[in-house]
């Protein structure tokens, strides 16, 4: 396996994911920005998991979700995070290579335990996060593999971890080493708060490193401070080689640094119970057209159609075969 090409290399927080109903009330309680993401210590990780409704538990974070549907599609994805040496870190690790991603990152010896992201969806459909990173937080450069590097077309960073000091050094070595092997780079923005947070950091890391840029409208509004969709898309010209805003149920535009910019309609699925990791199978479905070499209109169709199937259920990663379902529209 290890000789193999891999379409997309993730990097990010390996997380395992609490997925449960509450109300805006709920929210209001314990501080929670709705529709948004939190960092939590272990102590109010525990408070708000102990409030929680019933739900589900099932390995996530944003790229080690994209990478399952990556998976799904069909493709051949390879995932770089941290997990503890515990029972909820071997979940973690067994769920992502059951699926045939190829995860071999060391498990963190002596530190904090495997994180856990807390997701609380209201009636709306909006998913809440409040995160406890754990080991998650714990990515360094001595986890960057040259050798997996060469055999990937995209490496594919996640801006959440991209707050870390150590896994953003991580990230440079491994855009370096993309670069050396001719290969391609792409960084989701995760959040707005990510961007808002890490200001002119994040901007330079994209100029100096990044050919594709992912982001939905509120993190394009804050990584180019205007909310002019004209404006956002002349800047995305200027900023990176591509850049993909999704818009929700008004699709996503592709901006490419030459040539004319690609609107995509949206899938709409039958219907919708839960956005989390709509962003996440909107990245699997265009990377991976990326790198099978799709225009990049029947790219983001990928993506419109990953991201439909995600937010017609609860919970993060695909229930049906994303590749099956692309077959049947004549996208694969």
């Amino acid at each position: 396996m290890k000789n193999e090409k891999l379409d997309v290399i993730g990097f990010g927080n390996a997380i395992v994911d609490v997925l449960a109903k509450c109300d805006d009330a709920f929210l209001e309680g314990f501080a929670i920005p709705k529709g948004g993401m939190i960092l939590i210590d272990d102590e109010k990780a525990a408070a708000i998991y102990g409030a929680m409704a019933p739900g589900v538990e099932i390995s996530g974070g944003s790229n080690a979700n994209a990478i399952a549907a990556i998976a799904s599609l069909g493709g051949a994805g390879g995932f770089v995070g941290k997990v503890a040496a515990d029972s909820l870190g071997d979940i973690f690790r067994h769920d992502l290579r059951s699926m045939g991603v190829e995860y071999d990152t060391g498990s963190l010896e002596n530190g904090p335990a495997t994180g856990r992201c807390l997701v609380n969806v209201t009636p709306d459909a909006q998913r809440s996060m409040a995160t406890f990173l754990g080991a998650a937080a714990h990515v360094t450069q001595d986890d960057v593999d040259e050798a997996q590097i060469a055999r990937g077309d995209i490496s594919f960073f996640e801006g959440y971890l991209f707050e870390q000091p150590h896994a953003r050094d991580g990230f440079v070595r491994a855009c370096e080493l993309a670069r050396k092997h001719g290969k391609r780079t792409a960084l989701t923005l995760s959040d707005a708060s990510v961007v808002e947070r890490q200001g002119a950091t994040i901007t330079d890391f994209i100029r100096d490193h990044i050919d594709i840029v992912l982001a939905n409208e509120a993190e394009a509004r804050a990584l180019f401070d205007t909310d002019n969709l004209s404006v956002i898309t002349e800047k995305a010209r200027a900023l990176a080689p591509l850049t993909a805003v999704t818009r929700s149920e008004h699709g996503s535009i592709l901006v490419p640094r030459e040539g004319d910019a690609v609107e995509v309609a949206a899938h709409t699925p039958d219907a919708l119970e839960d956005t989390t990791g709509a962003g996440d199978a909107y990245a699997a479905g265009f990377l991976l057209g990326l790198a099978r070499d799709y225009d990049l209109a029947r790219a983001g169709a990928l993506g419109a159609l990953a991201a439909s199937e995600v937010i017609s259920h609860f919970g993060a990663r695909p229930a049906a075969s994303l590749q099956q379902l692309a077959s049947d529209a004549g996208l694969i």
